[in-house]
């Protein structure tokens, strides 16, 4: 059953924007100007593109967009229009007065799922449009390497998992959180590459595309890299840090972050989006008794964190830590012993990133990681 403003809809007094074919464009009903202002810029803050008409569409207009929309937003003044139309899922009632105790009883009349007032509900609003014009599926698997002590190895294996990743057909994003630690761009040869660093993102707040910021970055060995530049900026505010992973999940694939050994507020950010932590461990005592204290910070966020043991690089000692002791020691389980790759500092210095040998040592074992997990290793 159509609704009852469909003539209305269907009349040349309508506005259409963002029809081409394909998008997955939100729908706006609503005749007041104030309101839908506020709703475009949403929409653009959003990343979309929005269909806009005075009421329900009628059949044939536009595709019959109020069947297909991904999102209807209903202005209240609109209520009226739409009371006669089909019930469907993804409708919000969108209102400006704050203390109309009515607007609830609206969307109850439309089958409104949600019920918002502007401005409070903006940040709320911006989210669930750049969800449907992004068409957010499964979210990215990320995992996380912290070094368990200085020189442990952690941006070496986050390197290497995101480029065996890369070369496994995964969407690829490998995210430099340490800024202190020179800069991943370096460690992959690609500190001439074109494209955004975190400097560039650090003051971001609230919703970042996750399209945008994929196409923004530098494109190296099939991976997408956010990186530090040589500048100044030793920081990242919590609330940049959210929403730059929180765009980079949306994308699907795999994520990898270099985490620094420190937990500040934006570590805590980027360790509560983790799936998965790796820290890095050397079997030496010292780095077990260094570890223990970053495990026992980064546990406090994290929820599943591994350790991956280095054996001492000229074999073990007798009476040397085993990487089950390792594991015992710091009562975490054991993801594997990280093995020595030769030539790799040499490989390094003439621009071949870690595990770009899919034969080398390195290479295989991240590629064994990444298969004993049920949500990468299945996954393309």
């Amino acid at each position: 059953m159509d609704g009852p403003g469909d003539a209305d809809a269907a009349g040349a007094g309508d506005l259409a924007v963002g029809t081409e074919a394909g998008r997955r464009t939100p729908l706006i009903i609503t005749e007041d100007f104030d309101l839908l202002d506020d709703l475009l810029r949403l929409c653009a803050a959003a990343g979309a593109r929005p269909e806009v008409h005075h009421g329900v569409p009628a059949r044939g207009v536009a595709g019959n967009a109020w069947a297909k929309a991904p999102l209807v937003l209903v202005g209240d003044d609109a209520v009226p229009r739409v009371r006669g139309a089909v019930r469907r899922r993804g409708v919000v009632l969108v209102g400006r007065d704050q203390d109309d105790p009515g607007v609830w009883r609206r969307g109850v009349e439309i089958g409104a799922d949600h019920v918002l007032v502007l401005p409070d509900g903006e940040q709320w609003l911006v989210d669930r449009i750049a969800d449907v014009a992004e068409g957010v599926g499964r979210p990215a698997f990320t995992a996380g390497v912290i070094g368990g002590r200085g020189g442990a190895g952690a941006s070496t294996l986050a390197c290497a998992l995101a480029v065996t990743a890369a070369r496994a057909g995964h969407r690829t994003m490998l995210v430099d959180a340490d800024p202190l630690g020179g800069g991943l761009d370096v460690l992959l040869g690609g500190e001439s590459a074109q494209g955004l660093r975190w400097p560039d993102l650090a003051a971001s707040r609230g919703r970042v595309g996750g399209g945008a910021l994929e196409e923004s970055l530098p494109e190296l060995h099939s991976l997408r890299l956010l990186s530090w530049d040589r500048g100044d900026t030793v920081a990242v505010a919590p609330e940049a840090m959210r929403a730059v992973l929180a765009a980079a999940r949306r994308r699907g694939g795999v994520v990898v972050v270099d985490l620094p050994r420190r937990v500040d507020e934006g570590t805590a950010e980027a360790l509560a989006q983790l799936d998965l932590g790796l820290l890095v461990v050397p079997a030496e005592l010292r780095a077990v008794a260094a570890a223990g204290k970053v495990a026992s910070a980064a546990r406090m966020v994290l929820r599943d964190l591994r350790i991956v043991v280095r054996p001492p690089a000229s074999g073990r000692p007798s009476g040397a830590l085993t990487a089950d002791g390792v594991g015992r020691f710091l009562g975490l389980p054991l993801a594997g012993e990280l093995p020595d790759e030769p030539g790799l500092s040499s490989a390094q210095e003439a621009g071949a990133p870690p595990g770009r040998d899919p034969k080398g040592p390195l290479a295989r074992f991240c590629t064994a990681l990444w298969d004993r997990l049920p949500a990468v290793g299945g996954a393309r």
